[in-house]
């Protein structure tokens, strides 16, 4: 009965590649696989510089400063709008004579005390929203009232509150920089996968460990969000409030030298404060927080 049956076999690649011309069956000896290389076509000169990211970006840089350099010659006046090599040349004799360094230095000292106490007041609130729910409910109470609010309109009430010096400028350096971070830091801490802390918890972490090791690793693409938000706000406010604050006391940062030589007439010193400011926040945003990145985010292989 069994020698009656006809045993068809599956059809093999050989045999469907002539049944049908049009299939292609990739070679599966020894001898044939040995042929195969791969070729590998270099990278031209163009296309390695193109693949680098900061080359890419000076060639920005290069491309803006020429269009600056194109339109300030068209217009060919300085009170108006100096050229870029004009700038540059008092630029460069601000730092010669020390006077730009000396008020940039004036106003990051300022930023980084404001900055600092901005952060801690925001790790305290964080703290205080993840421990509890009355926390958490202060904490979006809070950033729900003050986090729209412009730190440059409590500018006022600070002159009156501080009187004229640094207490102010550090009072809305503080307000601009607290509900940036903690709202975001927070923000982090919430989207932590329930795996991630179950695997803390089987590893027994608990406390101060549990947070070093699991929640600040894991919310920390929230968290230095949060911190370049906050610098950003503060370095802008400074600037802002410098300008005002000048005004009434006559001294002051990069701010007050922005406005001394508006007053002058002086209108390619105002550009090199300006780009000074440009020149700050693209060392801090580039070099800094870039460091941090890859030390942290990158390696820890929890980019967001």
């Amino acid at each position: 009965m069994l020698d009656n049956v006809t045993r068809v076999s599956a059809p093999t690649a050989q045999s469907a590649a002539l049944d049908r011309p049009e299939i292609r069956v990739a070679p599966t000896d020894a001898k044939s696989v040995q042929q195969i290389t791969v070729v590998e076509k270099p990278l031209s000169s163009v296309e390695i510089l193109y693949n680098n990211g900061a080359v890419r970006k000076v060639v920005i840089l290069i491309a803006l400063a020429a269009i600056w350099e194109v339109y300030g010659r068209f217009l060919n006046n300085d009170l108006l709008f100096p050229t870029f090599t004009a700038t540059m040349k008092a630029f460069i004799e601000g730092i010669r004579s020390g006077v730009l360094l000396e008020r940039a230095w004036g106003s990051i000292r300022v930023l980084f005390a404001g900055y600092v106490i901005g952060v801690l007041l925001a790790t305290l609130l964080t703290g205080l929203a993840i421990a509890s729910r009355i926390g958490r409910d202060f904490l979006e109470t809070m950033t729900s009232m003050f986090n729209p609010l412009p730190a440059i309109a409590l500018l006022p009430l600070a002159l009156i509150w501080f009187g004229l010096g640094n207490g102010s400028l550090i009072f809305v350096l503080v307000h601009s920089v607290t509900w940036a971070i903690a709202l975001n830091t927070h923000s982090g801490f919430l989207s932590v996968s329930n795996t991630l802390k179950m695997v803390g918890r089987n590893y027994g972490l608990t406390g101060p460990r549990y947070v070093i090791r699991i929640l600040i690793p894991a919310a920390f693409p929230s968290i230095l969000t949060g911190l370049k938000i906050g610098w950003a706000f503060a370095w802008r406010t400074l600037i802002a409030a410098e300008l005002v604050f000048g005004v009434s006391s006559g001294s002051g940062g990069l701010g007050w030298f922005i406005f001394e030589n508006k007053n002058m007439l002086d209108i390619p010193n105002v550009f090199a404060g300006l780009l000074t400011v440009i020149v700050i926040g693209l060392v801090v945003e580039n070099l800094i927080f870039r460091t941090v990145e890859q030390r942290t985010i990158q390696r820890w292989g929890v980019q967001s």
